[in-house]
């Protein structure tokens, strides 16, 4: 989600919908929560790509020759107030937020496939480095901070006690900072804020929840 700069707006970028290929609906629904808790007006942007793939989130297995769209997808969970991400202009705006859910890893980049091989998206790497060039706050949870990791070498961020992952953040040159499900993380140096989420699966929802909402706080707070 994104903040507009003249009217406290907030954008956030989506990857579908659903948490096995897509945005992970109840982390996108938090930060929605959160953001306007805080007044915030939520802009959502998704890139106009084809998913990598299309899960059955009933079974948990790929739908073969089946195609979705990561913009048409993201509508679902956006009420169907969703632009594609290659319009949007930084200047406009005075935060991003990046939710997670493996669309992140598959759609947003291909880190699902490639690892620490991974690319980012091309107009989603534009935007980290548009906001970033701005010096404007950025909020990502779950496993969304690798996306911040890839483009900001040195970052510092939090995707909870994942080993694997961690590993992953290390080898790209990020740092991990183990958190609680309930906390999030400020590196200054970039203004990146982050929150496990449901990198820590057996976390209660409300911790979950509690966590994002400190992401929030932190990039409202720093966008003002």
């Amino acid at each position: 989600m994104c903040i507009r700069d003249s009217i406290n707006a907030e954008y956030g970028v989506l990857s579908g919908n659903g948490v096995y290929d897509g945005s992970e609906v109840s982390e996108t629904v938090s930060v929605l929560v959160h953001l306007s808790r805080h007044g915030a007006e939520a802009k959502c942007f998704a890139p106009d790509v084809q998913q990598m793939q299309v899960i059955n989130h009933l079974s948990g297995q790929e739908v073969k020759g089946e195609s979705r769209n990561v913009l048409v997808e993201s509508a679902r969970i956006a009420r169907g107030d969703v632009t594609p991400l290659g319009s949007l202009r930084v200047e406009e705006f005075s935060a991003v937020i990046f939710p997670g859910g493996y669309g992140a890893a598959k759609n947003l980049s291909d880190f699902a496939i490639k690892g620490v091989d991974l690319q980012v998206e091309k107009e989603t790497a534009r935007v980290l480095k548009d906001f970033h060039a701005a010096k404007k706050p950025i909020g990502l949870c779950c496993i969304s901070p690798v996306l911040a990791v890839k483009v900001f070498p040195g970052v510092k961020v939090t995707i909870g006690n994942d080993k694997e992952a961690a590993a992953a953040i290390k080898s790209l040159g990020g740092e991990n900072i183990e958190k609680e499900a309930d906390e999030a993380l400020l590196d200054p140096s970039f203004l990146v804020v982050t929150s496990p989420a449901y990198m820590l699966p057996e976390a209660p929802l409300y911790k979950i929840f509690t966590g994002i909402g400190n992401m929030v706080d932190i990039v409202v707070k720093l966008a003002k």
